[in-house]
């Protein structure tokens, strides 16, 4: 089985290198570059053409949102996790923006790191736990919005299995969670997603947080 080939942008040496003993230590991943500046993140990973790039926001010349954004315009297919000291909720909505598939604090355990890779490698959202109540929550209690959910005619688990994702779960972990099969929750998830005219589970997201009729779990 080929491996994830990740590219990591840091501008501190020591964090990449813990990174990058962290990431080939697994055996489904390998790090194939790296770079300490925003301008030389996005080239070279341009070239290189990674599966993911681990991208800081704060870094010399370029930060992370705009190298993001150049990155995806080039190569679309290549999917950025953000690793991040930021708590602040303005940065995860810039990321998003610019068409980031995760968010996750520097201060997160290994094993999350681990998991954020292997899920927005699958070609899902990750968002921190320490965040991403607050951005739903934010949403919900903005006055006067009115919920998406009118008129659109989505199923009570269709709603249930959007919710889930939202907050960054897997189909697995949706699955236990709701007692489905994880096939029942993708023909959830596919449905509502054929509903809402949306075409990526990361689209699916935006759009939740965005309309505000997301309810926090």
């Amino acid at each position: 089985m080929a491996k994830l080939r990740i590219f990591l942008a840091d501008d501190h040496a020591v964090v990449r290198e813990g990174l990058k003993t962290l990431i080939n230590g697994q055996p489904d991943m390998i790090v194939i570059g790296e770079a300490g500046d925003g301008e030389t993140a996005w080239q070279q990973a341009r070239e290189c053409l990674p599966d993911i790039v681990i991208m800081d926001i704060t870094m010399p010349g370029l930060n992370g949102v705009l190298a993001t954004t150049r990155l995806k315009r080039a190569c679309p297919q290549i999917k950025v996790l953000t690793l991040s000291v930021h708590d602040d909720t303005s940065y995860l909505r810039q990321l998003l923006t610019a068409g980031a598939a995760g968010y996750l604090l520097k201060h997160a355990a290994a094993d999350d790191l681990i998991q954020a890779i292997r899920i927005v490698a699958a070609g899902g959202l990750y968002l921190d736990p320490a965040l991403a109540g607050h951005v739903v929550a934010r949403y919900v209690q903005v006055p006067g919005v009115t919920s998406a959910l009118e008129g659109m005619e989505l199923s009570e688990r269709e709603i249930e299995v959007v919710q889930q994702i939202a907050h960054g779960y897997s189909n697995k972990e949706i699955a236990t969670q709701l007692n489905l099969s994880v096939k029942t929750v993708e023909t959830y998830r596919a449905r509502a997603m054929e509903k809402l005219g949306i075409a990526s589970r990361s689209a699916l997201v935006r759009y939740a947080l965005e309309h505000g009729w997301m309810h926090s779990s």
